[in-house]
């Protein structure tokens, strides 16, 4: 097929992928009203066109924590992505990298920090759960400080996971031992493609960051059982003394859709946020990331970095969720249904057709740099 936008490359994905998996990515919790929301508040923002201004120079780069990227934009955690293509976070890693916009590597990816590191040619971001196990944390960020990663995302808005339909009936969630197994290998078989360049070239298939603790257990059903287990319902905002001595570099706080929050993240020394609602699969029913943004960087954006997710299908959203106050982005499902695509070269394209978008954005909001974006190009009541 052609691919000519990101819903391309998620159709691509639906075909290419075992359905457990793709509805994994895809999938948010309960009806997925969050889901659908943080798409269609976004889409629905409307830009101001603006003409006869010089954008013959338009300027992409911005600098986040120190680094300068190509765009004000990373690749998002996402768990499992690296299933989606022979490993996948190598990969992913590579064409960011290329790109010249950051990595995000999950606690919960299929490659280890040790394997991403080595595919890696400059530093990468990491993210991590509040895990019961406090030594698996510490050996976590060790093992990321002598990965060379630059930045830490820590995400607090999964003290337990949500439930998601789509994973109970594909039987990835709910349906364990002999029958589950069955089950899902006879997804994979069905998409030959990604069974013989995931399931069998793919291998080992080790659950990343987390076989160490699963003690030989490989099966998605002993992962999914370790994550239900090992989340700490018991997080507070004290939780970040512990983090902040054991991490010195940058920490982003994700997960955050209330004002009070960012306050409290700003105050306890957090050097940036991420205005989530993890992708519409945790609480169904919150807000969008665009409705939560503005007045979350009304009120710390002149303390810390507010970057956001949820919802980015195009440049131009890229465009508007900077207009409503985002210093960056992360791109989530997009990326992970370009590797699907494509592998390395998959989100390689994705992120060339993201640049386009956006210089098209730009130049027809009459704004030339990245720091020129704000709410006055936005059409309508929030423009003002």
């Amino acid at each position: 097929m052609i691919i000519a936008s990101v819903p391309d490359f998620r159709e691509a994905a639906r075909r290419r992928l075992p359905r457990f998996l793709f509805e994994y990515i895809d999938g948010g919790s309960y009806a997925e009203e969050t889901l659908r929301r943080n798409v269609s508040d976004l889409a629905g923002l409307p830009l101001r066109q603006r003409v006869l201004r010089d954008v013959s120079q338009i300027d992409l780069s911005t600098t986040l924590f120190g680094q300068t990227m190509a765009m004000p934009l990373a690749l998002a955690p996402i768990g499992l992505a690296g299933l989606n293509a022979r490993r996948g976070e190598a990969q992913a890693v590579r064409a960011a990298e290329q790109a010249g916009v950051p990595f995000t590597l999950s606690t919960v990816g299929a490659c280890p920090i040790g394997e991403v590191a080595r595919a890696a040619q400059k530093p990468f971001w990491f993210q991590l759960y509040m895990i019961r196990d406090r030594a698996f944390m510490k050996e976590l960020l060790a093992q990321a400080r002598e990965a060379g990663c630059s930045t830490l995302v820590f995400t607090v808005d999964m003290p337990v996971p949500g439930s998601r339909y789509r994973d109970y009936h594909t039987g990835l969630a709910g349906s364990s031992g002999l029958k589950g197994a069955l089950w899902r290998f006879a997804q994979a078989a069905s998409k030959p493609a990604w069974a013989w360049d995931v399931g069998l070239r793919g291998r080992p298939h080790t659950l990343g960051n987390v076989a160490p603790v699963l003690q030989g257990k490989t099966g998605i059903e002993d992962f999914f059982a370790w994550m239900r287990n090992n989340f700490d319902p018991t997080i507070n905002w004290r939780d970040l003394d512990f983090i902040r001595a054991e991490w010195k570099g940058p920490l982003i706080i994700k997960g955050i859709l209330d004002p009070e929050d960012a306050r409290e993240a700003a105050e306890l020394g957090a050097d940036g946020v991420v205005v989530s609602n993890h992708g519409g699969r945790q609480l169904d029913g919150v807000l969008s990331s665009a409705r939560a943004l503005p007045p979350i960087a009304d009120v710390v954006g002149d303390r810390l970095t507010v970057l956001a997710d949820g919802g980015i299908r195009s440049g131009l959203d890229v465009v508007r969720m900077l207009a409503l106050g985002a210093k960056g982005v992360l791109l989530g499902r997009a990326w992970a249904w370009a590797l699907a695509a494509g592998g390395e070269a998959g989100i390689a394209k994705l992120l060339k057709l993201i640049e386009a978008e956006m210089r098209v954005a730009m130049a027809l909001t009459g704004t030339a740099r990245i720091e020129d974006i704000d709410r006055t190009i936005l059409a309508g009541e929030i423009g003002r």
